[in-house]
């Protein structure tokens, strides 16, 4: 595990403005209507080999980019960087896991983690990611993504509930490949539902509907 600080500038008076990220928030709608870019329901599949990550190169890269949106953001901020066992890739493949600490962490989650979702987006970026790499590449702080995913089994259980109760679809909102696939995981074999993929990319959202529903 590598840990860095950055030399520091001035200390922002609030939270930095980090823009748009390509994450989303627990949450979700009813019922069907048309929605943009829908490809109609499908599965969670691959359709071509996944790339091989590049460790060597993702590690030396982020440090760059780490150290410099630091400084210029001006967080009293440091940074680890770990490479953890994969656990979506072929076995012996690493993840790369940085996780911030210090005075200002705090900012990093105010608003669901706004500002550090948007590091994390800029960063995959930078590093010219396949974006179905994305989830390889994570970026944590005061272990938000463990409490994310507990969110996420909790919201699924409820909206899954609901939908045996109202006969209705529940669409989540958009969300990575690596949250379809744990609510995937967690309503495997729930009654009276199931769960398809639909959309593409950025906008690709998972939908739980009555199991008895015809397409």
């Amino acid at each position: 595990m590598r840990e860095f600080r950055p030399n520091h500038g001035n200390r922002p008076s609030g939270r930095g403005n980090g823009g748009q990220h390509g994450g989303s928030h627990a949450g979700g709608s009813h019922g069907g209507g048309s929605h943009g870019g829908s490809h109609g329901p499908r599965r969670e599949h691959s359709q071509q080999p996944l790339p091989k990550l590049d460790n060597a190169r993702v590690l030396g890269e982020l440090k760059r980019y780490l150290d410099l949106a630091v400084r210029e953001m001006g967080l009293e901020i440091a940074y680890e960087i770990s490479e953890p066992a994969t656990v979506d890739g072929p076995a012996g493949d690493k993840d790369v896991l940085v996780t911030f600490h210090g005075a200002d962490q705090d900012l990093l989650l105010e608003e669901h983690a706004d500002l550090l979702l948007s590091l994390e987006h800029v960063g995959h970026r930078w590093l010219r990611l396949d974006p179905r790499l994305h989830d390889r590449v994570r970026f944590d702080c005061a272990e938000y993504r463990a409490t994310r995913l507990d969110e996420l089994k909790l919201s699924a259980r409820v909206a899954a509930q609901r939908v045996r109760e109202t006969g209705m679809e529940f669409r989540f909102n958009p969300m990575s490949p690596r949250e379809r696939r744990l609510i995937h995981l967690e309503l495997s074999g729930a009654p009276g539902v199931r769960t398809m993929s639909e959309g593409a990319g950025d906008r690709r959202q998972l939908v739980i509907y009555p199991a008895n529903k015809k397409f």
